[in-house]
């Protein structure tokens, strides 16, 4: 009999599908007591409380609501905890290659498409942008998307000024980078700035060659996204979700080029606290020497 594992993803056209799958199909082909389903979901704020309220098992959830979970800002503190550590994620925004933006001031007062209202992506946006003591719908024409996969049309057929968006293999970066599409992130000074009000966001780099035609790396702020779970996860389907993530690793990344960072190293590094990490996740770093 294998244990059925229901996972919360986002909306299609988001970077959360992609990677959902290409987990989901690791983990079954990796380890046949446990059948990992995934589900569309409204993203990362849907998630939390589906976790919280059972109605998920696991699910994708960027660095930023996580934070927002754990620490009780606006809600209750939760006891969500972590399974895995997905990948960092660079924000930034992409213009058209035309554009004569070369800045986020550039863009102040512009059309800006800031993703699906319930994704951590679009929560990453405002953090970034309250660091530079600026505001998504003050500042900006904010446009909020239904689905994810509707922001690169908006940017190519000038709807949009530019997309925000983040991470390595994005779909919406990928879509506007085919077509001639530029990178806009924090400067230096910027970062400096973002980091000392909201020190849990870290330096990232979008490494050169993430996308066609994005021949230097770019800089940038952001967070690791993570495989979180319900409190009520078992210790034993936790423990046997580690195992088949590291023991699939290579097919993994060989499905999606983003989880080359899914690894234990990274899930033990990248978490706030140390006891934030599942416990049936803990006893499978401390075998393995973490």
């Amino acid at each position: 009999m294998s244990t059925t594992v229901v996972l919360g993803t986002a909306t299609p056209g988001g970077g959360f599908p992609l990677y959902g799958g290409a987990f989901a199909e690791t983990i079954n082909e990796t380890d046949n007591s446990l059948a990992v389903e995934p589900r569309n979901t409204k993203g990362s704020t849907e998630n939390i409380p589906l976790l919280e309220a059972g109605a998920l098992d696991i699910a994708l959830v960027t660095g930023e609501p996580a934070y927002e979970a754990w620490e009780g800002i606006g809600r209750p503190r939760s006891e969500l905890k972590i399974v895995a550590a997905m990948y960092s994620t660079a924000g930034m925004l992409v213009v058209r290659g035309d554009s004569t933006a070369r800045s986020i001031k550039d863009l102040l007062g512009k059309p800006v498409a800031f993703g699906a209202k319930g994704s951590g992506l679009t929560i990453l946006s405002r953090y970034v942008l309250d660091g530079l003591g600026l505001d998504q719908a003050r500042d900006f024409q904010a446009i909020f998307l239904d689905k994810a996969g509707d922001g690169p049309a908006m940017v190519l057929d000038g709807r949009a000024a530019a997309l925000w968006g983040g991470g390595v293999g994005w779909p919406g970066f990928a879509a506007v980078a085919q077509a001639g599409g530029r990178f806009i992130a924090p400067s230096p000074e910027e970062a400096t700035r973002i980091r000392a009000k909201h020190s849990f966001l870290k330096a990232t780099t979008l490494p050169a060659g993430s996308y066609p035609g994005q021949t230097e790396a770019v800089n940038s702020v952001g967070s690791w996204s993570f495989v979180l779970a319900r409190p009520t996860l078992t210790d034993d389907t936790a423990y046997a979700l580690a195992h088949a993530l590291h023991k699939g690793h290579a097919a993994f990344v060989k499905r999606l080029a983003q989880a080359a960072e899914t690894t234990p190293q990274n899930t033990a590094a990248a978490a706030p606290q140390p006891e934030l990490i599942h416990p049936g996740v803990r006893k499978y770093l401390r075998e393995i020497g973490l």
